[in-house]
């Protein structure tokens, strides 16, 4: 059965959905982006990042910079400060944060070409094994118990306060007059989970149906409901910024996003799909750079901290699914857990799914040449 689900309670911060490069803690202050630094200088991301971002660590304090997919900027506003305090009082060392919040391709990119991120947490495996094949990640960045993955989620839809256009599951999508918003996933991890969640379930209805997978019905889904999006924007945190605005009759979305909206307000409704894909986001070091910082130390010190139960539960607040049995557990009634919920192996793993989904002709091409441009 289809689930709608309406939360509130706790107010949270909304995103922000200007790209910046943030320096946090103290003497903080605010960079312009990789690619807006580049903008400004006419130079490239790389060269221009690179040799304002620099840290060192320096005696009694140490910086750390991040390169984070957009939609945690919520979270790691919570986050950063704790790990300050708490490392603070362990070791004596002050801890500063320089903060990249884009979309994770384009951050994947922007570490490759030299934005020296010491730490990337990202929507997607695929965008840290691009990072991996440049050699710059040297570690084996899933040997922890959690495979490298520090949250988790679920692709569902948002819509407007008493679902005025009664959208229950993806089909609903496709009807006439229905906007959709979602974000282009060139350039956003977070969209390849939410496309993933829509062909997914084209293929589990073929299946419900006839026993067997009907690619070609899963290919008609996304290409039907591809005609009603509005817009295609570049990231998660600008879709949903879109959607703030008004614009848009529903949003496919990661739940977390929608989950820490209603909560600070938002009159939105989470819809639920009854197939839909589970979602797991990664963080490895980027070793190349931190041994060019020097602060392994520190930077390993905080990837340990995103695992912990202050971490955890702080992602929990914020929507996310946490990878804690235990916070997981507290958490659980915030969820609901749909009985055709599958994960990427259903597609037969991220290699397939880039390749017949995404790669160069593939499904999201063909549907992108059928349906013109956004």
């Amino acid at each position: 059965m289809k689930k709608l689900k309406s939360l509130g309670l706790v107010s949270a911060a909304l995103l922000s959905v200007s790209i910046a490069l943030t320096g946090c803690g103290t003497g903080s202050k605010t960079e312009s982006s990789p690619a807006a630094s580049a903008a400004a200088n006419g130079s490239t991301p790389a060269a221009s990042t690179a040799a304002s971002t620099t840290p060192k660590a320096d005696g009694g304090k140490v910086t750390i910079t991040i390169g984070a997919y957009s939609i945690l900027k919520e979270s790691f506003d919570v986050i950063l400060p704790k790990f300050k305090e708490a490392y603070k009082k362990k070791t004596g060392v002050t801890v500063e944060f320089n903060e990249s919040y884009v979309a994770s391709g384009s951050q994947a990119t922007a570490i490759i070409q030299g934005f020296e991120a010491d730490i990337a947490p990202l929507s997607l495996e695929g965008d840290i094994q691009k990072i991996v094949e440049k050699g710059l990640i040297t570690n084996d960045w899933k040997k922890n118990q959690f495979k490298g993955f520090v949250t988790g989620s679920i692709t569902a839809i948002g819509v407007r306060e008493g679902n005025p256009k009664g959208i229950k599951d993806w089909v609903d999508l496709t009807k006439p007059g229905v906007e959709v918003l979602i974000p282009n996933p060139s350039t956003s991890g977070g969209a390849k989970w939410d496309i993933n969640g829509l062909y997914g379930a084209g293929l589990k209805a073929s299946e419900a149906a006839t026993g067997k997978q009907d690619p070609a019905a899963a290919k008609d889904l996304l290409a039907k409901v591809y005609k009603n999006i509005k817009v295609l924007d570049k990231s998660g945190a600008d879709s949903l910024a879109t959607f703030d605005k008004g614009v848009g009759d529903a949003i496919i979305t990661y739940e977390n996003e929608l989950i820490s909206r209603i909560q600070s307000g938002k009159k939105y409704v989470e819809v639920i799909p009854n197939y839909t894909t589970s979602i797991e986001n990664p963080v490895a070091i980027v070793d190349k750079y931190v041994d060019k910082h020097g602060n392994r130390e520190a930077v390993q010190a905080f990837y340990d901290y995103l695992f912990s139960v202050d971490a955890q539960t702080v992602f929990a607040e914020k929507g996310f699914r946490s990878v804690l049995p235990e916070v997981a557990k507290k958490y659980e009634k915030n969820y609901t857990t749909p009985a055709g919920l599958f994960n990427i192996d259903y597609l037969g793993g991220w290699d397939k799914v880039n390749k017949e989904l995404y790669g160069k002709g593939a499904i999201w091409e063909t549907v992108l040449a059928e349906g013109g441009a956004k």
